[in-house]
């Protein structure tokens, strides 16, 4: 068991499995089939991210280290919030940016009954030290606690 303090950016807890990716997420392109296509299991569809390509990203602990792409990338985290399609958390080993922060603020603030906590700042040690696979736990003070 390894514990990691972050900056709480949208708060919450949360248990899940850990998807992890050592790239940026395109957020566009990793959530495009989820949002227009209806895929239900947001899996990935960023074919420059080969630890996501074709990954579930529905209930995961998406591990990463920032987001990257175009200035749609909060609307894109917020409608996948709204369309419940999100991953359970988001967990940035970098500081997040203002995009991804604005889209999971709003989400959390907006969207009643929907949570996605997430969680910046937690360093590259974090990054090289969760698996794919591996449990998280997230507490609401941005502990962050790989089992």
């Amino acid at each position: 068991m390894k514990q990691f303090k972050g900056r709480v950016i949208a708060p919450g807890t949360v248990t899940a499995p850990a998807l992890v990716s050592h790239g940026g997420l395109n957020t566009l392109a990793s959530f495009q089939k989820a949002l227009q296509f209806g895929d239900k299991k947001a899996t990935c569809g960023d074919q420059n991210n080969p630890d996501l390509y074709g990954k579930q990203m529905v209930g995961t602990a998406l591990c990463l280290p920032q987001t990257i792409g175009s200035t749609t990338g909060g609307l894109v985290i917020y409608c996948a919030c709204a369309r419940e399609r999100q991953p359970a958390c988001m967990l940035f080993s970098k500081p997040i940016d203002s995009l991804a922060a604005a889209g999971s603020i709003l989400a959390s603030v907006w969207l009643d009954g929907v949570q996605m906590p997430v969680v910046d700042s937690l360093g590259d040690e974090f990054l090289e030290t969760v698996k794919t696979g591996d449990t998280i736990e997230v507490k609401e003070d941005g502990t962050v606690i790989i089992q």
